[in-house]
């Protein structure tokens, strides 16, 4: 949809591409830094900034078109998605905390992920009539507003934690204050905030192998970017291969949905996805992307409890910092992904490409499975 747009103002492949490119730098740059302003800063406003810089970016398209104004568009959206990377994961666990509810995590986690999937299909499914109608403009002023209905969602959520450098430190709406009596603890920087990250993980191998999973299993589901390379691979129809892709997506809602359930079968459920994916991927049928899309929705679950794990080994004080470390690492891990497909499709068809990936969740079960 976005190279739709751009290629409607005009723009070059080569200008495209640079646009990708500088949506993801910056979005790596911000990741870690927004953590450390999450765990020094009111939660609940960064959540509300973050849609409100997306929704900016959407009206600098929508209303002033140019390479300049959709550069400026990706950087905002990659300054909000940064900010709510680890943010809302750490606000939702430490007050589901604070009700003695930390259990219930990995469930909320995975149906947010299947609230926000099924608003994709949703918003995919309307942006055709929408553009009918009124146009890249009329889409943009809806995304405009989608955002600003994000932020004003986002100013609902609770938030009693304890800031730093703050007497008593409980935001105004709060229902109670922290049992801790009031004081005052000086802010820390950015630099102590971080070397307290670090020192955290480093210092429990528990925490560091949660990290490692958690960025893992998260940075392997970009694979999905190649899904419609795969569908159409497989001799498909056109018009059948929409129909295909929503196999994936029904995959993540199911996924998403059950999370929080069977964490003890991690390693076979992630052996089960690695299964799936290698049979549907090499299949060479249409209907191997019900396979796929049954090996989308276990690592989708698989990634959901690991991030309840990582979750339950950190401290409330670095929980944003080392929850954006975790989104470096997936950030990583995808760039690993398309590397590998971009050198390997050279070679050869999407199939197997895809089947390597299951390689890699085999290798985690094999992990999880030694450790336990």
């Amino acid at each position: 949809m976005y190279a739709l747009l751009f290629a409607d103002a005009g723009l070059s492949a080569a200008q495209i591409s640079s646009l990708f490119a500088l949506w993801s730098a910056t979005s790596v740059a911000l990741e870690v830094p927004s953590g450390l302003w999450a765990d020094r800063c009111s939660r609940r406003r960064l959540l509300v900034l973050a849609p409100l810089l997306t929704g900016t970016g959407f009206a600098l398209w929508t209303f002033s078109p140019s390479y300049g104004s959709f550069a400026a568009g990706f950087v905002l959206r990659g300054a909000g998605g940064s900010l709510r990377s680890g943010t809302v994961q750490a606000l939702v666990y430490e007050e589901l905390a604070r009700v003695g509810d930390t259990a219930a995590y990995a469930r909320l986690a995975g149906r947010a992920r299947s609230a926000g999937t099924s608003a994709e299909m949703a918003a995919t499914a309307l942006a055709a009539p929408v553009v009918a109608a009124g146009g890249h403009r009329a889409a943009g002023v809806a995304s405009v507003l989608v955002c600003v209905a994000g932020a004003a969602v986002a100013l609902r959520f609770p938030e009693r934690r304890a800031l730093p450098g703050r007497a008593g430190a409980v935001p105004p709406d709060a229902e109670s204050p922290d049992p801790e009596p009031p004081g005052v603890e000086p802010a820390p920087g950015m630099r102590r905030l971080l070397r307290a990250g670090l020192a955290e993980v480093r210092g429990s191998r528990a925490a560091s192998r949660a990290l490692l999973l958690a960025s893992a299993l998260a940075g392997l589901l970009a694979y999905e970017e190649y899904v419609p390379l795969l569908a159409v691979s497989t001799g498909a129809a056109d018009a059948t291969v929409p129909l295909l892709l929503l196999a994936v997506s029904t995959g993540a809602l199911v996924g998403g949905w059950y999370a929080g359930r069977g964490a003890r079968l991690l390693a076979p459920g992630l052996a089960a996805a690695a299964c799936a994916l290698a049979c549907g991927a090499l299949s060479g049928h249409p209907a191997g992307l019900v396979l796929v899309g049954a090996a989308y929705g276990l690592g989708n679950w698989a990634e959901a409890t690991a991030e309840a794990r990582l979750q339950d080994r950190l401290t409330d004080r670095t929980r944003a910092t080392v929850g954006s470390l975790a989104g470096l690492g997936a950030e990583a891990v995808s760039v690993l992904v398309f590397a590998g497909y971009a050198l390997g499709s050279a070679w050869s068809p999407p199939g197997p490409l895809l089947a390597l990936v299951a390689v890699a969740y085999l290798a985690l079960a094999w992990a999880l499975r030694r450790r336990a």
